[in-house]
């Protein structure tokens, strides 16, 4: 088990590849160079923020905790709501109102396909080695017409193919757009033997069975949690293996791995479930397997 205090963290500049202000805390980390690598942030977003449409080879959950996102065609993400934007699904432009304030917990993760995840210290290497042959602007990166390679590419992509030194294969899309969710309207089912605590599961995804839920304590209520997952404390106090709980602790659970959270308040948790990737090669890999059959 991992556990992170978030509180006791300070936010930094990130998503310099796209466009506009933009800060987050890096809450749990996997392990780079994984296919399993994953993130896990909360991120304040400033008005001038632009994302254009685009799509990851990687899955990503998104709770917004304050304010709204704009995703054009597919809807919008307002306080409160859960997205799960898979991998190879395309999706908005991303805007906000200006002045507005803008907090998002988003969970990045290697998905279904094997397509992996880069850590944040990889994104800024290949951010920086990118900025001596060209510009980040408008979330493109932008190749200088006396550097070789192709002139206008997604500013994720040219990270990850700098990175990775191969092209990027975006996989077949498993849905046909974002999935937006209302937990407002899910019902709390009680947990057994968990007296005192109650879920509220909104979906798992893929072959691999990503998904994302709450789960809620009344003073005194324990859970048993057990899974490959990440949880992540939104109100309340409680305790986990003689660590304290409370707003923004971060835990994250390996696959033979179980703890007990205890809440001595009332306490919510929001939960999210990293797919079983185990029997996975990465790209790599296939490549190589590939080109000697």
């Amino acid at each position: 088990m991992k556990i992170v205090q978030g509180d006791e963290l300070a936010f930094e500049r990130g998503l310099e590849h796209r466009g506009g202000t933009f800060h987050y805390i890096r809450l749990m980390e996997g392990e780079p160079g994984t296919l399993g690598n994953f993130q896990l942030s909360l991120g304040r977003i400033g008005g001038d923020f632009f994302s254009p449409r685009h799509r990851h080879n990687f899955d990503q959950f998104r709770y917004q905790a304050e304010g709204t996102l704009d995703f054009a065609r597919d809807g919008k993400l307002e306080a409160g709501m859960v997205g799960y934007f898979p991998e190879g699904v395309a999706y908005g432009p991303q805007t906000q109102s200006a002045g507005s304030d803008v907090s998002t917990i988003v969970l990045q993760f290697g998905g279904a396909s094997g397509g992996g995840y880069l850590s944040a210290d990889e994104m800024k290497a290949g951010s920086a080695a990118l900025r001596q042959e060209g510009e980040f602007k408008d979330g493109v990166f932008r190749r200088r017409a006396d550097v070789e390679g192709k002139r206008n590419v997604d500013g994720y992509q040219a990270i990850w193919e700098y990175a990775n030194a191969r092209p990027m294969a975006y996989p077949e899309p498993r849905l046909a757009a974002p999935v937006l969710m209302r937990p407002g309207r899910y019902d709390w089912v009680p947990l057994e033997p968990a007296l005192g605590v109650s879920e509220k599961l909104l979906g798992i995804f893929t072959e691999r069975k990503c998904g994302v839920g709450f789960l809620r304590f009344a003073p005194g209520g324990r859970h048993d949690a057990f899974g490959r997952g990440v949880f992540l404390v939104l109100s309340g106090t409680g305790t986990v293996a003689k660590h304290s709980l409370r707003r923004l602790t971060t835990l994250y659970l390996d696959r033979a791995e179980r703890f007990s959270l205890e809440a001595d308040a009332p306490m919510e948790v929001l939960h999210f479930m990293l797919p079983d990737l185990a029997v996975l090669t990465t790209g790599a890999d296939r490549a190589i397997a590939q080109a000697a059959e």
